[in-house]
């Protein structure tokens, strides 16, 4: 199984919303992914609460058979237009992909 982490931190206003109001459009459209691409086995998009300056905004949490299915999800039509949108809106990223 391959578990796929992804952390954002949003601009404070971008694409004609605040990041309160983007970080729930986000997290609709990350969460929206499990119904449209079936290599997805398990998805959990949790909103951060945590005040400290080292937090993050938003965390995609995924779960995938196998290398090759993460890989095809990252270039699977309905997740480069979730990812297009998501581009506009963050400022920082990091990433973490790991075997279980």
């Amino acid at each position: 199984m391959i578990i796929h982490i992804v952390m954002f931190t949003l601009k404070d206003f971008a694409e004609g919303k605040d990041k309160s109001e983007n970080l729930i459009i986000m997290k609709e459209k990350l969460e929206s992914l499990i119904d449209n691409i079936d290599l997805i086995r398990k998805i959990e998009v949790g909103l951060n609460y945590n005040s400290s300056a080292a937090a993050y905004d938003i965390v995609l949490y995924s779960e995938f058979d196998s290398k090759e299915d993460l890989d095809a999800y990252q270039i699977h039509p309905e997740h480069r237009k979730v990812a297009e949108f998501i581009v506009k809106l963050d400022e920082k990223r990091a990433v973490v992909d790991y075997e279980r």
